[in-house]
């Protein structure tokens, strides 16, 4: 469950369109603009985007914007938090060996 959305944050594109959308909702245009590719390479882009759930699609007329699913976001920031505790932990545990072992 946790591996869809890093999958989705993997490229960097992908990326700088969840970068545009944490600043708010935005049509296909003003989230994909200025990265260079062709409009099929951004469509598969925004396909595993989708299909990862980090991002959601509201079509109105042939409007068609996108945000970000905040719950999807929270459960990789909720996995990382508990990595980073454990290294933390891992790190002051060395940390208190190499005081120890200090030449006195």
């Amino acid at each position: 469950m946790v591996n869809d959305p890093f999958k989705a944050l993997s490229h960097p594109i992908r990326r700088g369109i969840v970068e545009r959308l944490a600043e708010g909702p935005a049509t296909v245009g003003e989230a994909t603009a200025g990265f260079g590719v062709s409009k099929p390479a951004i469509s598969k882009h925004l396909k595993v985007l989708e299909e990862t759930g980090v991002v959601r699609r509201a079509v109105d007329g042939r409007t068609h914007r996108l945000s970000l699913d905040p719950d999807v976001l929270s459960v990789v920031a909720d996995w990382m938090d508990h990595q980073r505790a454990r290294w933390e932990r891992l790190f002051d545990v060395v940390d208190e060996y190499l005081k120890e072992e200090r030449p006195r």
